[in-house]
């Protein structure tokens, strides 16, 4: 199971200091979200080098996870709060894009939000359907647990579930490099992670940017969000308003990101 593997990863946050008067920050949860965190990390280090950012993955479920058992000073999650999840705090960082992207050879370069489901849910299995080559569709998903299916479920799927037979991988990064090695195949990424190793399709006739997401005509857009279990301590709010000032706001939007001003 997932969860279990995962909290033997997370230190208890009631021991903090690692010595020499350092302090550590301990945020762990969504894939999605961890890249960007190790990035603000990074910056927010170089001018508080008395606090040591310590950021982990595991998952938006096992983030929110960790955050109720208070194992974790920050948790992360790529999808909304559950009902019985809600007496978290909740701090929206970003906004992000999820695309579907293929392989660069693909000649498809739009689909429709139908389409989509379709190829997720099974109905639509041979690329054939889609005026290309008589091939079996290779369509990668994520894992249960993951923000980045939860929101694609909620978003694309509707009603509809995922194939048993899709093929899961544990991170954006791992589908990236299986559609990028892969040409019959298909998956969905945060736009943010999008790269010239694979090519984002337009849905809806709309293509996935910054641009589309803040206008509201591309809609497959989830919150990343932070969570905190009741009051962070002065160290956890220095580096939560860091990620939410200009600066911080600035580092997200420069990898592709809608800023929470924006």
């Amino acid at each position: 199971m997932l969860l279990p593997l995962i909290a033997g990863l997370f230190i208890s946050c009631g021991n903090n200091n690692t010595g020499k008067g350092k302090q550590t920050i301990i945020i762990a949860g969504s894939t999605s979200v961890m890249p960007f965190t190790e990035k603000l990390a990074e910056h927010f280090m170089i001018d508080n080098k008395d606090i040591t950012v310590d950021v982990q993955g595991g998952g938006s479920t096992a983030g929110v996870q960790a955050t109720l058992n208070r194992t974790v000073n920050i948790g992360m999650s790529s999808r909304d709060l559950k009902d019985d999840e809600k007496i978290l705090n909740k701090i929206i960082i970003c906004h992000d894009g999820i695309a579907i992207v293929v392989h660069r050879d693909n000649p498809v370069t739009a689909l429709s939000i139908d389409q989509i489901r379709g190829i997720f849910s099974g109905s639509i299995s041979n690329w054939r359907q889609l005026g290309w080559v008589s091939r079996k569709i290779d369509a990668v998903s994520r894992e249960e647990g993951s923000g980045t299916r939860g929101a694609f479920e909620e978003l694309v799927m509707k009603d509809k579930e995922i194939d048993d037979g899709t093929m899961v991988q544990d991170s954006n990064g791992s589908v990236k490099e299986v559609v990028a090695t892969d040409p019959y195949a298909i998956g969905y990424i945060s736009m943010g992670l999008v790269d010239e190793k694979v090519k984002p399709v337009s849905i809806n006739g709309i293509r996935p940017s910054i641009k589309t997401i803040k206008s509201g005509k591309y809609k497959i857009v989830r919150p990343f969000l932070y969570l905190t279990n009741g009051q962070p301590d002065k160290r956890t709010q220095t580096f939560i308003d860091y990620v939410l000032s200009k600066d911080g706001q600035r580092i997200l939007k420069n990898e592709g990101l809608v800023g929470i001003h924006d």
